[in-house]
């Protein structure tokens, strides 16, 4: 076990996520996982949502640093806000991350199967991890490349009193097939130790990897995974969020995007 930091960081306008990549790696830090914040998939409703939600801030950024590892002064003076999560995480899944992170993100041909299609009608929202008018619009209405692009999905987690067994049936479940049989596959599971998610009673957090989000759509929108979202998920939890992340490399562009030309 080892402990990680993980970042939300708020730019400061015209600062790019190239230039503040490349300030943190001058500075000779390297961050186990980048990202670009893509948006919320689940906000939180209770646990830290004035910080996180407050004042209508834009998320930009996305780490996880190695626990010897903290954004430097300099860089901070390129930010507007951020928001930490100190957590242990399997010395294993960090050390191997980048080869394994790697394989998902530049799949070979044909080793992934399609989205599956809609089995349930949309709820009104996604709240509970559903799908809703308004997340099937959005995917509709991203440009294929981005559409099609794997996407991690940085789930945080507060447990009912007693209620944390509950939710490991879902997480086997969810690895059994409910989640891997739409492509998702847990990369980062923590225990959260410190920082201001510590603070404000959080309890673990998850990475897991979809091969896009319309893989993502499709899993939620199963008769299969809602009867055990419904079952184990959703009565063991306190509070949660998911926000979604495209991964980059160190210029700031997101890994093996299809089209350069495309934009978030």
């Amino acid at each position: 076990m080892v402990l990680c930091n993980i970042h939300f960081v708020s730019l400061k306008d015209g600062i790019s996520l190239g230039s503040f990549l490349g300030k943190l790696r001058r500075n000779g830090i390297k961050p186990v996982v980048q990202g670009r914040v893509v948006r919320w998939m689940i906000m939180p409703t209770e646990l830290s949502a004035g910080h996180l939600l407050g004042r209508n801030i834009r998320w930009d950024v996305f780490l996880i640093l190695k626990d010897t590892d903290f954004i430097p002064q300099e860089v901070l003076l390129d930010t507007k806000a951020v928001w930490n999560v100190s957590c242990g995480v399997s010395a294993k899944a960090v050390s191997g991350y980048a080869s394994a992170n790697a394989e998902l993100l530049r799949p070979a041909p044909g080793s992934v199967a399609p989205p599956e299609p809609h089995m349930l009608a949309p709820s009104a929202t996604s709240q509970n991890l559903e799908t809703s008018p308004e997340l099937n619009e959005w995917i509709s209405a991203l440009p294929a490349p981005l559409r099609e692009h794997p996407v991690s999905m940085l789930n945080l987690i507060a447990f009912r009193p007693g209620k944390k067994d509950m939710y490991k049936q879902y997480g086997a479940a969810f690895s059994g097939k409910a989640g891997s049989r739409h492509g998702g596959r847990v990369k980062i599971v923590g225990r959260v130790v410190g920082g201001q998610a510590q603070a404000d009673g959080w309890d673990e957090i998850t990475l897991v990897h979809y091969p896009s989000v319309q893989h993502f759509a499709g899993m939620a929108a199963s008769k299969e995974y809602q009867e055990v979202n419904h079952q184990y998920r959703l009565p063991a939890l306190r509070d949660t969020l998911i926000l979604c992340v495209m991964e980059v490399d160190d210029d700031g562009n997101i890994v093996n995007l299809r089209s350069d030309r495309e934009k978030l």
